[in-house]
């Protein structure tokens, strides 16, 4: 019986000391270091400025638009997004995002949602497009002190016709 108790208690100590549990008593830090990466994120896509987007992503970032178009790498997301920056239609339009949902998973890991309301982009003949929801889903990791998008998938909500 000796045995068994203590295996029990060895068997819980190990599961106990592998869960990370997160310190949620004070994230206003992170939540500001991660509301700002987004934040840049917005203001270098408008601005087409690829060092802005770029730089709160790792260098081994897993990124996922709305059209499935991936790719992996912060120098593949460069080379896409230079490609993205250069079409006027896509480009043309305005950004309108919510406040995101911030999720710590650990101490280390965040997970991210956010919506996006684009209104007056354009189809590549230059018609409108209806206003399109833009959902983000973001998992950022905390690397030497500072919080990098690590995992970016975004996915488009269609209205009722499929537009």
């Amino acid at each position: 019986m000796q045995k068994l108790t203590f295996l029990m208690l060895m068997v819980f100590g190990f599961i106990v000391s592998c869960n990370e549990s997160p310190d949620i008593s004070n994230r206003t830090e992170d939540i500001i270091a991660i509301k700002q990466n987004i934040e840049d994120y917005a203001t270098g896509w408008d601005a087409k400025d690829l060092e802005t987007v770029l730089k709160g992503y790792s260098n081994d970032v897993d990124w996922t638009n709305a059209f499935g178009d991936r790719v992996q790498g912060k120098e593949e997301l460069r080379e896409l997004l230079e490609i993205i920056f250069s079409l006027d239609f896509v480009m043309s339009g305005k950004n309108n995002y919510k406040r995101p949902e911030i999720n710590f998973l650990t101490n280390k890991i965040a997970l991210v949602r956010s919506t996006n309301i684009r209104t007056g982009q354009q189809w590549p003949d230059g018609s409108a497009m209806n206003d399109r929801v833009i959902n983000h889903l973001r998992v950022f990791e905390k690397r030497d002190g500072t919080w990098l998008c690590i995992n970016h998938m975004i996915s488009q909500a269609h209205d009722k016709e499929g537009n």
